[in-house]
C-alpha cells in the first residue's frame, strides 16, 4: 500500500489545470453568479433561518461528522478491500476519491481565500430558538475581497459540500452504470 501513495497524485497538477480551464471556467462562473443572487436576493439569509431549529441542527450534527470523516475513512476503507482482495479497480477508485477529495478541498480553499465570505453566527447560551433568532444579524451579505482577508476556515463554499460532491461526481463517472451506488453516493452529497 505505500508504495502505492503515488496513485494519489497521479496526474494531480493536470486535473487541476483543467478544473481551471477551458468549459469548466463556465462551471465557476456560473456557481459565483448563482451565490451572488442567492445572497442579494436575501434566500440564503432566510434558509440559514429556516434551519437554525432544535430539531434540524440535530439532526445536521451527524452529518457534519459524518462529512468530515467519511472522505478520510471511507476512502481508506474502500483502499483496504481493494487491496485485501487484490482488485485493481477498487484501489483505483480509492486513489481516484482521495485526488477527489484533495481537489475539492483546493478550490473551496482558493475561493475562500479570495472571497472571504463572513462566517455564520454562532449559536450559544440561548435557551429558545425565538431568543436565538432575536440575537441574529444578517452577515450573508459580508464578503471581504482580498487575498486572505476572511481566512480559509469559515464561508463560502463549504468545505464539506464542495469534497462531498467531488467525490461523489467522482464515483459516478467510474462507476456510471451501479445506480444503487450512484443513489447512495448522491444522498451522500445532498
Amino acid at each position: 500500500m505505500i508504495e502505492a501513495v503515488p496513485e494519489l497524485f497521479h496526474n494531480l497538477p493536470r486535473n487541476i489545470i483543467a478544473i481551471f480551464s477551458g468549459r469548466n471556467l463556465f462551471w465557476h462562473a456560473l456557481a459565483i453568479l448563482l451565490t451572488a443572487v442567492i445572497v442579494t436576493s436575501g434566500l440564503d439569509w432566510s434558509y440559514y433561518l429556516l434551519t437554525r431549529e432544535d430539531v434540524f441542527l440535530r439532526l445536521a450534527r451527524p452529518a457534519i461528522r459524518l462529512g468530515t470523516v467519511l472522505p478520510v475513512l471511507g476512502t481508506l476503507a474502500i483502499l483496504i478491500i481493494g487491496e485485501a482482495g487484490k482488485n485493481r479497480r477498487t484501489i483505483t477508485t480509492a486513489w481516484a476519491l482521495g485526488q477527489s477529495a484533495i481537489v475539492g478541498y483546493l478550490i473551496s480553499s482558493c475561493y475562500k481565500a479570495f472571497t472571504g465570505r463572513l462566517p455564520t453566527p454562532r449559536f450559544g447560551g440561548f435557551r429558545t430558538s425565538a431568543e436565538r433568532g432575536a440575537a441574529l444579524i444578517d452577515t450573508s451579505h459580508g464578503f471581504q475581497f482580498g487575498f486572505l482577508k476572511g481566512g480559509v476556515f469559515w464561508g463560502w463554499p463549504s468545505s464539506h459540500t464542495t469534497i462531498a460532491f467531488a467525490m461523489a461526481v467522482c464515483w459516478i463517472m467510474l462507476h456510471p452504470k451501479n445506480k444503487t451506488m450512484v443513489f447512495l453516493v448522491m444522498l451522500y452529497a445532498l
